[in-house]
């Protein structure tokens, strides 16, 4: 039987109570049959079937086709990156498995969580599914007598379903499809230590990779932690040698249009409540699923010292530097401006010496008259000793129109050769040397952790605005560090004359 058309399936649903009961006996038939093929064919179609309550996204479709291609054969080899609460576990660990067991009932699952517990949960409610009435309406799949463990069960076509936690045996096993949920804990990534993550590529190495059957799938479904978790891991090492082909799904909570990846469930406003509270960096790589990294970083988060006072200290020279995009769109870069100020304070000697604190920092897409009142306005917040407006996309009409309303400013243009990678080196001495301050707020973090992620992350648009204000320091003289070549005394000599 072919699926009917929804028009198709319209016009018998209109029918059935104006037709004598023997019809209505065929068409409600020929309906639940159109139902049951729609849900062996579609997983969405199945989830919805299975789940009554379930609020669709596009993000749920766009999983949903990826899981089809899975089960089909045609991809092997499966990341997606998402953040927390977007039913991540209840698509791959609770419906993918039944419905994939209602397809193949003679093959075999390995379902894993970072926990023992956790797994075996999730192997309790696909079991119970299966078992279940409206699931027997779908398929023909049947629990095995013997089966009454939550974590290890058989069909009665001789397949098998077996769930385990990181880090158990997975010794005898073999997988048809190896799914891997959420490999990583809150308390390892606590830690701080991107090691901690070492544990769980390794035994994902050497236990569940290799109990893979022959054309078997590997789908590995998690949010975010580090560039060293089991996603960065694995996409590295096959970057190396080419063995594995991953294909890669990434949602971040907030899409680069500012919408939000689930709008039915997740309102904007209550996502730009939780990244407010939350730490950049546990934001960016959880929710944004952009985790930065300090292996390779030029400048590291530790080398910045933290202003803990209210207010910051009362600077001699203040430097205001505008890094800007072409234009507003999705793909656009932002417009960065960052504000910096040299302050006196006594070292360990008890001699006063030049330190710069970062005093603002703003980061938007802006359309360009946006970006032009913007300009002014932190200008006439800061009155910046000088103002740098670097002369490329929206900088040279910036450059003009800030001019001709009388703002002086100096314009900044990167010398042949002198790359972003350079510029950064140029300055990091200075954060090597202690002397670079930052209040406890939430824009100082976001300089920060783009800093930290500088040369790897997504963005670089704080980081530009800031070299380009920190190399002027330097080249002004207005700061020095113990690196830099001392001056020393000229001696005088008679002047010859030729």
């Amino acid at each position: 039987m072919s699926l009917l058309t929804k028009q198709e399936v319209a016009g018998y649903l209109s029918l059935v109570d104006r037709v004598p009961s023997a019809e209505r006996s065929k068409i409600l038939s020929l309906l639940e049959m159109d139902r049951v093929q729609r849900c062996q064919e579609s997983f969405l179609f199945f989830v919805r079937q299975m789940w009554p309550g379930f609020i669709s996204g596009r993000h749920h479709q766009i999983m949903a086709e990826a899981f089809e291609r899975v089960a089909s054969g045609e991809l092997k080899r499966l990341i997606i990156n998402m953040p927390p609460r977007h039913t991540k576990s209840e698509f791959a660990s609770y419906l993918l498995p039944a419905w994939f067991l209602g397809k193949f009932p003679q093959k075999k699952i390995i379902q894993t969580a970072h926990t023992a517990e956790l797994a075996v949960g999730f192997g309790r409610k696909v079991r119970n599914l299966v078992s279940g009435d409206d699931y027997q309406k779908v398929f023909q799949t049947k629990l095995s007598s013997d089966s009454k463990a939550a974590g290890r069960w058989n069909t009665e076509q001789g397949g098998d379903y077996f769930a385990i936690g990181v880090g158990g045996a997975v010794t005898g096993k073999g997988a048809d499809i190896l799914i891997i949920d959420d490999p990583h804990s809150e308390q390892e990534a606590k830690q701080g230590k991107p090691e901690v993550y070492d544990g769980v590529y390794e035994w994902y190495t050497s236990g569940p990779r290799q109990r893979l059957q022959p054309g078997g799938a590997i789908i590995v479904v998690m949010t975010r932690w580090s560039k060293r978790d089991l996603t960065g891991q694995v996409l590295k090492k096959s970057s190396q040698d080419g063995t594995d082909e991953w294909e890669v799904i990434e949602f971040p909570a907030i899409l680069p249009s500012g919408n939000p990846l689930w709008p039915g469930f997740w309102k904007k406003a209550e996502l730009e409540a939780l990244k407010a509270e939350l730490p950049v960096s546990k934001w960016e790589a959880q929710y944004q699923q952009n985790p930065t990294s300090e292996e390779g970083a030029i400048i590291k988060r530790d080398q910045w010292q933290i202003w803990t006072k209210s207010d910051p200290p009362s600077c001699e020279y203040i430097i205001q530097s505008w890094d800007t995009a072409f234009e507003k769109t999705n793909r656009s870069d932002f417009s960065a401006c960052t504000t910096w100020g040299v302050f006196y304070q006594a070292d360990k000697n008890g001699d006063e010496k030049p330190n710069i604190i970062l005093l603002d920092a703003y980061k938007q897409r802006l359309e360009f008259p946006e970006l032009k009142k913007k300009a002014f306005d932190m200008w006439k917040e800061w009155n910046p000793d000088t103002l740098i407006v670097e002369k490329k996309a929206a900088g040279s009409p910036l450059i003009y129109e800030l001019r001709k309303i009388g703002i002086p400013l100096s314009e900044y243009t990167p010398s042949k050769g002198s790359d972003k990678i350079a510029r950064v080196n140029a300055i990091s001495d200075l954060f090597a040397s202690g002397v670079v301050w930052c209040p406890e707020t939430r824009w100082a973090e976001e300089v920060m952790e783009e800093m930290a992620a500088f040369p790897n992350g997504d963005n670089d648009d704080l980081v530009d605005s800031s070299s380009q204000a920190l190399i002027r320091f330097r080249q002004g003289g207005f700061i020095v560090i113990d690196s830099d070549e001392k001056d020393y005394p000229v001696q005088p000599r008679r002047v010859a004359y030729y």
